[in-house]
Formats: C-alpha cells, structure tokens, sequence
C-alpha cells in the first residue's frame, strides 16, 4: 500500500511544474522500491511510454543543471521548456526539452533522437517515391507510429527530399559528355482548375568513365525544338561545353537549335521511332514484311555498312513500298532521314547503343510508374520531384556501360576519365563531385607544367 500510494505521488510529482516541485519536499525512495515502483507503472496502459518520456526529460534537465553549474556563460539561468516528439514502441512520444535563458544549452541526447527523426523523414521520403501518396504515408506511418499523420506533416517531412532534388537538379555539370540522350515524357497535371498532359523533358548522358546520370529534367506544356533549345542552353550555363554525340526522337528544327548551343555536334535520330511510324502506315498483312525490310536497312554491327551504302538501301526500300504507299514515296529524297543514319559513323560494336533512345525510354517507363500510382499530378513541383529522386536513385547507372568506349570519336583514349560522384549506395553526393573537380583541376595542372618539346 505504502509503494502504491508513493507510485501515485512519485508519478503526480515528476509531471507538474519545475516551479511547484521546487517547493515539494523530495520523497527518498531505495533503489529496489523504486525498480518495483517503474515495473507496476509499466504495466498500465501507455505506462512504458510514459516510463521513456518521463527517462528522457529527466536525463535532459539533468544535463542542464550540470551546464549551468559548469560551462554556461556569467548570467545564464533555465529558461523554461519547448515541447518535442520522438518515436518510439511503435507510439509518439512528447517530452519537454529544457532550455537556458541564452539558447546556447542543447541536450546531447536530442542529437540520438533527432537521427530517429531523420530516420523517418527518410522512410516518408522514400514511400512516397516508390508511388505512395501523402495520404497512403501517413496511413503506413499510423500503423507503425500509433499516431494519425496528416498530408500536411508529411508534407512538412518531405522538405528535407524537395531540397535535395532541387540541389540535385541545379548542380554544375562535367565539361564533356560522350553522348546525350534527350526525349519527353508526358504526364497528366493539374493546372488553373483542370488537368491536361504536359511534356517534361528529359535528358540521360553517358559520361566519360561510361557511367550515366541525368543532367536535367524541365518541364514546359508541350515539346518543341524551341524548348530543346532552352534545355541545351541551360546545361551549357551549368558547364557543358561539348557534346560528342546527341540522340533524339524526330523532331523537326531539333538540329538547327543544337548547332546554336553546340556546334558541330552530330544527331543521331531514333530508328525505332522511325520504324514504328513507317509501320503504322501500311496494311497488317505488311506490316511484317516491311519490319523486316526496315531491319535491314537499319543493320548494326557491320564494318562494312557505311552512310552511303545504308542510304542506298533506304531509297531501294522507298521504291519497293511507294508504289503501295504515298507515305512511303515522299520519304525517299528527303535528306533530313540521313540524320538516321548518323550511327554509323561510329564503331560497329557501339551502333546498337546509340541509334535508337531506348536508354531513356526505360527511364520514362520508371517515372510513369511512380505517377501513375497517383492520377493526374497537383502540380509540376511534384513532378519533378517525384521525377528526380527516382533519377538519383538509379543505381543501376552507377555500373560502366560495357564495350561504349570502343569508338575513340566519343572516346579520346588520351583523356583519363574522371571520378564517379555518387556514393556506392546509389545517392548524389556533392562532396564526391567537388573531389572529382579538383582532381581535374590538378591533372590539368600537371598538364600544363609538363616540358613542351621545341
């Protein structure tokens, strides 16, 4: 009876107020009594998360009342509390955080607790890239947390993911790229009260150690070469100089904007985009033996296939099938559909890698799968990051694109390649990226003082 009512009292006395418990005789309690006292209370109902709010405040004004009696400046004095949360035994828990009057006191063992917190910023961060929405996260988070969460705390624990895809997408880039990969994926959003798709391009690069990153991703209403052209001048002010090779689907006026930005850059135009529409125009019963034709047409692999022989080829296929198909007839002098035979000026072993987009198109197929989940998108921002974190957290380009640096065009075998900027985990990191650069700057550096022969 006697540990039963100083439980109810020991309990009643920790939870009122510093001032009141100033002017509150302290009962004296042995260890074993008070082991016996913590036990009974654990079994009540939220009695452990009571035990742990209550261990936890009490160690923080504990080091409080060390910091002032030692290391506080002349003057300072406990100022009060601020409430904070933490997680744990599948519950919330709320605690008071003691502070000092200066704001200069910070409890050691916030700094354990606030990684339990990034913890979850992380978890959120991560459900809501792999397709969940706010919605679905604060439900998953209440079955594991024991606490409602609604979209706008979610929101709020998402800032940290916002920050990181904006710095992400704004970061300075390599002077060089061997080839660039460049399509649009179009996505339903909300805009002035209704929705309708808009195009985000996309832009997939292979950099000069053979691995692959996305340089950027925008977003404007719909493609246009015009809209490429703000896309390449952008990556240009971030640092790109040159670009050895471009992939792209067929849009017209794509080629002048890209001797605007960077001159004397080839186009490579997607033959599979090509062959889908050439397809499309002729009869079912055709249609295998025209794909066929085509494959041939558009071979690789072949030393000996050169421009001239594959253009010859092209205008043969014009004459077998326009007398069939009107569609057919006018592609045959058009000397635009030479930009599809730019591959193969390149090493045969590398052709099959950079005549068509199909890199990006795998990509696009990830970014519809993580908004699809949800319909149409509230906003662009959400797009984009949405879009973003699923493009840093492609682990699979952090792996060397076999057999790409055969071809010594894209490739200068003088050229060391530079350091990779991603963690092994698969996740952006700018200080890999700030060493990358000055392990370039001195490689040029010992470039330069190299003796210059007469």
């Amino acid at each position: 009876a006697e540990i039963k009512r100083k439980s109810t009292d020991f309990f009643r006395f920790v939870k009122e107020k510093p001032q009141i418990q100033k002017n509150r005789r302290l009962m004296d309690f042995t260890k074993e009594q008070l082991s016996e006292v913590l036990c009974k209370h654990a079994e009540r109902e939220n009695g452990l998360q009571d035990l742990m709010e209550i261990m936890i405040e009490s160690m923080m004004v504990a080091e409080r009342r060390e910091y002032l009696r030692e290391d506080s400046l002349p003057g300072d004095k406990g100022n009060g509390f601020r409430i904070g949360h933490t997680y744990g035994q599948g519950r919330t828990l709320t605690f008071r955080i003691p502070r000092d009057r200066y704001g200069n006191f910070h409890p050691r063992i916030l700094a354990v607790l606030r990684s339990q917190e990034e913890e979850c910023e992380r978890l959120a961060g991560t459900l809501y890239s792999k397709g969940l929405t706010q919605e679905q996260v604060g439900d998953v988070f209440n079955d594991i947390y024991g606490e409602h969460y609604s979209k706008a705390s979610i929101s709020r624990m998402l800032e940290y993911l916002r920050k990181d895809v904006q710095e992400w997408l704004s970061r300075s880039l390599e002077a060089y790229y061997p080839v660039l990969f460049i399509d649009c994926v179009h996505i339903k959003i909300h805009r002035k009260r209704s929705v309708d798709t808009e195009a985000f391009y996309v832009l997939l690069a292979v950099k000069e150690d053979k691995t692959r990153e996305v340089i950027d991703i925008y977003n404007k209403p719909t493609e246009s070469a015009h809209g490429w052209g703000e896309m390449l001048n952008d990556i240009y002010e971030r640092g790109v100089e040159r670009l050895g090779l471009i992939c792209a689907d067929g849009l017209k006026g794509l080629e002048d904007v890209i001797a605007e930005v960077f001159p004397k850059t080839p186009l490579q135009h997607c033959t599979t985009h090509l062959k889908r529409n050439i397809i499309s125009d002729v009869r079912i019963g055709d249609k295998r033996e025209v794909a066929e034709d085509l494959k041939q047409v558009f071979r690789t692999g072949d030393r000996n296939y050169t421009v001239e022989k594959a253009w010859t080829e092209w205008q043969s296929f014009c004459d077998k099938w326009g007398r069939y198909y009107r569609a057919i007839k006018r592609r045959r002098d058009d000397c635009s559909y030479k930009l599809y035979f730019t591959y193969l000026n390149y090493d045969h072993r590398i052709q099959a890698m950079i005549y068509t987009t199909n890199w990006i198109e795998r990509l696009q197929k990830d970014f519809l799968r993580v908004t699809r989940m949800r319909g149409a998108m509230p906003n662009e921002e959400s797009v984009l990051l949405l879009m973003g974190k699923t493009a840093m957290d492609k682990k699979s380009y952090l792996r060397q694109v076999p057999r790409i640096d055969l071809d010594e065009t894209l490739f200068p075998p003088e050229k060391a390649a530079p350091q990779p900027e991603y963690t092994t985990s698969g996740c952006y990191d700018p200080k890999l990226r700030e060493l990358a650069e000055m392990a370039r700057s001195a490689s040029a550096v010992a470039e330069d003082d190299k003796p210059k022969e007469n």
